[in-house]
């Protein structure tokens, strides 16, 4: 059992894994060369009741995604959880690769700075936030409809009568993220063919003036949809932003499998060309499981 698969566990050492059997096993990654740095997925929230969950299921996804992949959460504290330093700091005194960070959050966010610091101390890289990015707007499109407050796809033409007409796209770490925010906002205008205002949570009057244009522009029925991830937004702010506009809002995005796929895709996408050598090894390895394989079916 990896390691990685304990909450709190300093980082994992990567060993190798068997290979299913079958001609639906998964395939090899042969981009992910032995002796590639871990990932540390950083959280911005205390581990709790509350955010653990999605972050577990997250990690659950990538690993069985991408099961080369050596990834572990970080937090900003918590009783029996790492924080990044921690991660990092363990990483170097075994004298692993610096591990890769990814941020858990859709946009700039306060925590990031202190999470850059962190990671300068040790040569870590910290990689860019998850959005915007289409996949996030189909995350939050995908929460708007099971919320019911939007048709799952334009194909289907029957009309909700509780659709909205407008939509606010809520999220947190103030105007900046608001901003930032505006380019999935207009992928997800996209998708639904309605207007879309990206809004602060954490900037008092934000999304009610969001609301307010909208209605303006002759919305009658404005919803909000919250680009937000979970872990990284008090949900005090969801609901006083819902109840202070009246308007219906859907739910978090949570651990949505393409979150998990950004997570993956964002580390991969960081990870350096292998060299020549390093190629050569791992065909020679694949080359060895192979003639063990067959000498074994041989048998």
């Amino acid at each position: 059992m990896s390691t990685a698969a304990i909450p709190g566990a300093p980082l994992p050492v990567r060993t190798p894994g068997s290979r299913a059997r079958g001609r639906h096993r998964r395939p090899e990654r042969p981009e992910i060369m032995a002796g590639s740095p871990a990932l540390v997925l950083a959280v911005p929230a205390v581990a709790g009741p509350e955010t653990r969950p999605a972050v577990e299921e997250l990690l659950s996804i990538v690993r069985g995604d991408q099961p080369g992949i050596e990834v572990t959460a970080a937090y900003l504290g918590g009783e029996g959880a790492p924080t990044v330093a921690d991660l990092l700091s363990a990483a170097a005194e075994a004298g692993l690769a610096a591990p890769v960070v990814v941020p858990l959050v859709p946009g700039p966010h306060e925590f990031l700075p202190e999470l850059h610091k962190a990671a300068a101390e040790t040569g870590a890289q910290v990689l860019d936030p998850l959005g915007p990015h289409p996949l996030l707007a189909e995350a939050v499109h995908v929460r708007l409809s099971e919320a019911d407050l939007a048709r799952a796809d334009r194909a289907r033409l029957f009309a909700i009568a509780t659709a909205a007409d407008g939509v606010v796209l809520t999220t947190t770490g103030g105007e900046e993220a608001a901003a930032a925010a505006g380019i999935t906002g207009v992928l997800l205008a996209a998708r639904l063919a309605v207007p879309v205002v990206p809004a602060a949570l954490d900037v008092p009057g934000s999304v009610a003036a969001a609301v307010a244009h909208l209605k303006s522009t002759g919305c009658a029925r404005p919803a909000l949809a919250p680009l937000v991830i979970g872990p990284e937004a008090d949900p005090e702010l969801l609901a006083t932003a819902a109840e202070e506009t009246g308007c219906p809002s859907a739910a978090p995005i949570g651990a949505y499998p393409t979150v998990a796929q950004l997570i993956a895709s964002s580390y991969l996408a960081a990870l350096p060309e292998p060299s020549q050598e390093q190629l050569e090894a791992a065909e020679a390895a694949a080359a060895d499981k192979r003639t063990t394989s067959g000498a074994h079916a041989a048998r």
